[in-house]
């Protein structure tokens, strides 16, 4: 890559935090209300869509055929995502990288989640990184639509070639490629043109 980079876009859950137990037990809490099973955690495709998409796909697909569905969202909004905080582990390596970039390029978030990103990055001490953060709840069509990166590319005014998109899933991959802009797979077992095992390795590419 060349110096041109003006922006890194950050995919959050399994790139910024390891939140997979705090995912499961958010749903478990929903299924729990409404006399479900606990998800399978072998299912390998649920747990998927359950780490990537945004709520209204995931209620979708584990409540499929749910008569209630109206009664899940509410309660599934009614649910205050902070007390799972404890649950979710920083990765390694990522605050002293975003310490190496800040003022070196604009930072960015744009995550499928949707109202509890603030918090979450005030509760860790990230909120003064990132000078956008786009969530599934400021626009029509979340990721892997590539709206959301469109977002961030016009929030700072620069051109697809300028930015370059950190994501853990075929999901952040599509919405990068749809939006023009590069991605690299942080861990990512998927096909990417670009991939790094940490984030110090981000570096050595800008």
């Amino acid at each position: 890559m060349n110096n041109g980079i003006k922006a890194v876009i950050y995919d959050c859950d399994g790139v910024l935090f390891d939140s997979f137990e705090a995912n499961y037990a958010f749903y478990h809490l929903i299924l729990e209300r409404f006399g479900r099973p606990p998800l399978d955690r072998a299912d390998h495709e649920t747990m998927r869509i359950l780490h990537t998409y945004s709520n209204k796909v995931v209620l979708e697909h584990i409540f499929a055929g749910e008569e209630r569905m109206d009664e899940v969202r509410a309660f599934s909004a009614s649910l205050d995502y902070r007390k799972l905080f404890p649950l979710m582990v920083m990765e390694d390596g990522l605050r002293e990288t975003l310490d190496a970039l800040k003022g070196r390029v604009e930072l960015a978030v744009c995550t499928n989640r949707s109202s509890s990103m603030e918090a979450l990055l005030a509760t860790f001490g990230l909120d003064g990184y990132f000078s956008c953060v786009m969530t599934a709840a400021r626009v029509k069509n979340p990721k892997p639509h590539p709206e959301p990166v469109f977002k961030v590319l016009e929030h700072y005014g620069i051109e697809p070639g300028e930015a370059i998109f950190i994501g853990d899933s075929v999901v952040d991959r599509e919405a990068a490629q749809g939006a023009g802009v590069r991605f690299v797979s942080y861990r990512g077992d998927f096909p990417a043109p670009l991939r790094i095992e940490k984030h110090q390795d981000l570096l050595s590419l800008l």
